[in-house]
């Protein structure tokens, strides 16, 4: 299995080496004491998974989050680890595109369950780098799809659409935040073009099985459905 990486910013010093030495029974770890500096080491783009204070020195965890999802389109898996418990405070952060919250104090075991939670989800932990859901498998090396024994025919933009739905089952995802993850942010792309891969996905599907997982939700997004894969299983 290939070496994980993560990058701890938070500037509780004895707190980022308690976060640094478990987190170090996984992967390689790299910390950060300000949000400047976290900033500019996201930006590599060598890290796996985040763990994010949000009171940060230099520049605020959210300022940085933003920053790396609308600026950078970097979208390796974030979780904001902080003593900010309000719902709008958790909402404002997922909005700016975390992946999981959670507050202080926490327990050790927990904060372990959601990393490698997230690190499975976004096929970063896993001796084969494939992400399953039901019967689809996902392939990341190779970039093949499988679902019910056959190969579904993808590629480009096509596969990464299909990734990102099978990396977020159950989850609404608009078609806004689709354009932002494919295309980017400043694309001078016309957002309608989520629909054309969407439809083109579609057919990809019926063609291969008769399962048909993804669903529109009016005036609001698609979810990719596992309780529809579970109905034929």
């Amino acid at each position: 299995m290939k070496e994980l990486h993560i990058l701890i910013i938070e500037d509780d010093e004895d707190l980022a080496k308690s976060l640094e030495l478990f987190l170090g029974e996984i992967a390689q770890t790299t910390v950060s004491y300000d949000g400047f500096e976290g900033q500019m080491l996201g930006q590599e783009g060598i890290y796996d998974l985040v763990v994010l204070d949000l009171m940060l020195p230099q520049v605020n965890g959210y300022d940085v989050l933003k920053h790396w999802r609308t600026e950078d389109h970097l979208s390796m898996p974030v979780l904001i680890l902080t003593a900010k418990d309000t719902l709008d405070d958790k909402v404002h952060g997922f909005e700016l595109g975390a992946d999981d919250y959670l507050t202080k104090p926490f327990h050790r075991e927990e904060l372990l369950m959601r990393v490698k939670a997230l690190l499975k989800r976004s096929g970063r932990l896993g001796d084969d780098n494939t992400l399953t859901v039901g019967p689809f498998t996902v392939n990341l090396s190779n970039r093949v799809v499988n679902v019910e024994g056959k190969e579904l025919a993808l590629n480009g933009k096509g596969f990464d659409l299909l990734v990102y739905f099978v990396q977020n089952p159950d989850t609404i995802i608009t078609k806004d935040q689709i354009f932002d993850h494919l295309w980017g942010f400043e694309s001078e792309t016309a957002i309608s073009v989520v629909e054309v891969y969407m439809s083109n996905l579609r057919k990809k599907l019926k063609q291969a099985t008769s399962l048909q997982p993804i669903k529109t939700l009016r005036n609001v997004g698609y979810m990719f459905e596992t309780e529809a894969l579970d109905e034929k299983a």
